[in-house]
């Protein structure tokens, strides 16, 4: 399996487990909106998956190549997940 197979293979999973835990993370931010003090909890969580995927993508990729994603594997990386984003916001502001 090559790097990108590598890449969206954790990507999907990731984002699958993610979005698992969307009603435990909106519950976690009611519980806890005097501390948090967040205006939108969807958002906030939809940026909290986004950032997930992202730093796991990230770091597959480091291991995987032994040096720090480059600009152009950043970009990669971004545009995978972006792809995801429509799935996302449909589970969260279902």
């Amino acid at each position: 399996m090559n790097l990108d197979e590598q890449l969206e293979q954790l990507i999907e999973q990731t984002i699958q487990g993610a979005t698992a835990t969307i009603p435990a993370h909106l519950e976690e931010i009611e519980q806890n909106k005097e501390v948090l003090k967040v205006n939108d909890p969807k958002e906030f969580v939809f940026g909290l998956i986004m950032g997930m995927g992202l730093g796991m993508a990230s770091a597959l990729m480091t291991t995987i190549t032994n040096q720090i994603p480059t600009v152009e594997d950043q970009i990669k990386v971004r545009d995978m997940i972006y792809k995801k984003i429509p799935h996302i916001r449909e589970q969260i502001f279902k």
